[in-house]
């Protein structure tokens, strides 16, 4: 089992920054791969950044490739997700997730956080 608490989000305006984290706790973080996902009002969950369990390797969506980071600290059990140049289509309910396997999939990812919520205003 994997306990995923997530902390930052909040309000920003159009070209702003903001960073959210996410604490695990149970298992060995290092064994997982850490996934980012969010849902926007009305639409799906969709994939936002994944990074392997070493760190090395990350990929993004289209929509974000060059605007988030996305990183992790397995000495911390922590994972990150630095947003900037933000848009207001940006706004939406942002996830992490950990799993066993190397992919952008939902469905393939076990442990979810809470949730927490990001306001991009024009």
């Amino acid at each position: 089992q994997v306990q995923l608490v997530q902390s930052g989000g909040g309000l920003v305006q159009a070209g702003g920054s903001l960073r959210i984290s996410c604490a695990a706790s149970g298992r060995t973080f290092s064994n997982y791969y850490m996934g980012w996902f969010r849902q926007a009002p009305g639409k799906e969950r969709e994939f936002v950044a994944r990074i392997s369990r070493g760190g090395s390797t990350t990929y993004y969506a289209d929509s974000v490739k060059g605007r988030f980071t996305i990183s992790r600290d397995n000495a911390k059990n922590t994972v990150a997700l630095q947003m900037n140049s933000l848009k207001p289509e940006d706004t939406a309910i942002y996830y992490c997730a950990a799993g066993t396997t190397n992919t952008g999939l939902i469905s393939s990812y076990t442990y979810w956080g809470q949730g927490t919520q990001v306001t991009v205003s024009s």
